[in-house]
């Protein structure tokens, strides 16, 4: 176990945890200067922008993952259902190049970033990328004017742009021990007045979410492989997602036979990878990581199986969106 992933363990362990008091006086700093920039940002020393169409933005407070990017996927479905026209907004992680781009279906993930790139996949609203979000949410309606609400992936903190909604996003783990980088997994304290808190365990505020793997999986090619179709297979699960053991264990509750797993940091660029795969060997993931994968020479060598990850949001919860995103703008006819 190395240094990084000693320090995670410490944030979800006991507060006497002697790693996280080792961080303890760094954490204090650390909160110090978050409160500064909030109030510089109130007072207006450093700018803010309004773009002319509400922002909510899907988001959290610790470090790592938290399951943001499943439920931007269902929400801009949502919308469009109810006859609005999202775009989406994100600095799309581990991209080579911080500038404000489309992505597009054509887009390189190296240039997109992989979230990004799977939305792409999946949805038709307009998606762009930027290390400034507000600089991306302002290309993105310069480009398509229709677009009546922005969705940004991730952004709590980036209080540059000006939002009217915040949800935050919670995984099983909770807030950990409770306290700031780096003694815990706190990018900022909480609790936080946001307007929704979207949670899968562990807290008695806001709206429980349930996710659960599709029936099928997904082979580069499109078709669609009835899990219970792969339960006699021996399996190589791998997962570059900021909890690769959740996704594992969703395989094996699906009756999957897992020879082998791959836990892998969030975000993994899998040309670097050193472990050696097999011919034919049959590898299975989660979308987030098979838009890298299936445009790798391993593609070539292996059978690699996306599974969908489903997310089911509470109709109280969409119910009480809707009305306060109707409160801000009517959708367009």
């Amino acid at each position: 176990m190395n240094l990084s992933q000693r320090l995670q363990k410490s944030w979800y362990s006991s507060k006497k945890d002697w790693l996280s008091l080792l961080f303890l006086d760094v954490s204090w700093v650390y909160g110090g200067l978050i409160k500064l920039r909030r109030k510089l940002y109130a007072s207006g020393v450093m700018h803010s922008t309004r773009i002319p169409a509400p922002v909510i933005v899907i988001g959290n407070v610790i470090a790592g993952g938290a399951g943001k990017t499943p439920i931007v996927m269902a929400l801009a479905k949502l919308l469009q259902d109810q006859g609005w026209q999202p775009g989406i907004v994100s600095r799309g992680y581990g991209r080579k190049s911080g500038s404000v781009i489309e992505v597009l279906a054509d887009t390189p993930v190296t240039e997109s970033g992989d979230e990004p790139a799977l939305m792409r996949s999946v949805l038709t609203a307009p998606i762009f990328v930027g290390k400034d979000r507000t600089d991306a949410a302002s290309a993105l309606l310069a480009a398509h004017p229709q677009t009546d609400v922005i969705l940004c992936d991730d952004g709590l903190q980036h209080l540059a742009l000006q939002r009217d909604i915040e949800i935050c996003v919670f995984e099983e783990r909770g807030i950990g021990n409770g306290r700031l980088l780096p003694a815990g997994p706190l990018r900022e304290p909480w609790p936080r007045e946001v307007d929704f808190i979207l949670h899968r365990g562990g807290f008695e505020a806001g709206f429980h979410i349930e996710r659960r793997l599709a029936d099928h999986a997904v082979h580069p090619d499109g078709t669609r492989i009835p899990l219970t179709d792969l339960a006699q297979h021996d399996l190589t699960a791998l997962a570059g997602i900021a909890n690769p053991e959740s996704f594992f264990s969703m395989l094996r509750e699906r009756g999957l036979n897992l020879k082998e797993t791959l836990p892998l940091p969030d975000h993994y660029d899998f040309s670097s990878t050193s472990r050696t795969f097999h011919q034919g060997e049959q590898l299975i993931c989660t979308e987030k990581d098979a838009v890298k994968l299936w445009k790798t020479p391993l593609a070539q060598q292996c059978t690699i199986l996306a599974v969908p990850l489903q997310v089911h949001l509470p109709d109280t919860f969409t119910t009480a969106l809707l009305e306060k995103l109707s409160s801000l703008k009517p959708p367009m006819n």
